[in-house]
């Protein structure tokens, strides 16, 4: 396992990040998985090595610039480069108000994690990966950032409105194309992807999509060719609009 690619996968103890562990630890990938809880990601690690999975736990609290420098250390010690950043760690806070009912503290607490967090993480991961000579970041985003579809009253989400959660994801959409541009010199490609509505903890499993169906397009993008695209808003049909 010496030659196989490292991917640090944030909020990788359960839900898609888990899956997408388990879909990358069956391809050869070594598996560092962000937990905030260090049980979790412990029991998470424990999962995955029943399943012959190369996995190690990394604490990594995306909200907390102290585990995110400690993580990069970690990562910097051990293997002195990153190839794969999932940047998958999320909340959802809203409760199902309208924009005009949100908790202004809601609204802050959803970006600190879905926003801050994620810029706090790709930024600090960022020269570990252009050690890679083909490094990938995945966002995960979600149908529900398209502001083409949150527009358009035929769309199978128009009814939702979370302020808080889906403005976060349309802002997790704008880091994307950033920092793509940013690296469009570079051997690095970032993406956003929508896993479609998987039955997760952050819907209390009312999503009608499984986690192997959600985790099929952060698996995909992750492991791009490198003429693969970057830059862009993907599900597993293809090209999600903005």
């Amino acid at each position: 396992m010496g030659n196989s690619k490292i991917v640090l996968i944030t909020g990788g103890n359960k839900g898609i990040g888990f899956e997408t562990a388990r879909q990358l630890g069956h391809l050869g990938f070594t598996i560092l998985l962000g937990s905030r809880d260090e049980t979790k990601g412990k029991e998470a690690m424990a999962a995955l090595k029943t399943e012959n999975i190369n996995a190690k736990v990394i604490t990594l609290d995306v909200t907390d610039l102290d585990t995110i420098q400690s993580a990069v250390k970690q990562i910097d010690d051990q293997y002195g480069s990153l190839d794969v950043l999932i940047n998958n760690a999320g909340l959802s806070l809203d409760g199902g108000v309208p924009p005009s009912q949100l908790e202004l503290v809601n609204l802050r607490m959803t970006y600190e994690t879905n926003v801050f967090g994620m810029f706090s993480v790709t930024k600090a991961m960022l020269p570990l990966i252009k050690k890679s000579p083909a490094g990938r970041i995945v966002n995960l985003s979600s149908g529900l950032a398209s502001l083409t579809l949150n527009s358009d009253p035929e769309s199978e989400f128009y009814g939702l409105n979370l302020l808080a959660y889906m403005s976060s994801k349309t802002a997790i959409n704008a880091l994307t194309v950033l920092f793509a541009k940013e690296l469009r010199d570079t051997s690095i490609k970032i993406n956003s992807a929508d896993p479609g509505f998987t039955s997760t903890d952050l819907n209390g499993h009312r999503g009608y999509r499984s986690v192997e169906q959600g985790a099929s397009i952060v698996v995909k993008l992750a492991t791009l060719a490198n003429d693969g695209p970057t830059g862009g808003f993907f599900d597993e049909n293809g090209v999600v609009p903005w």
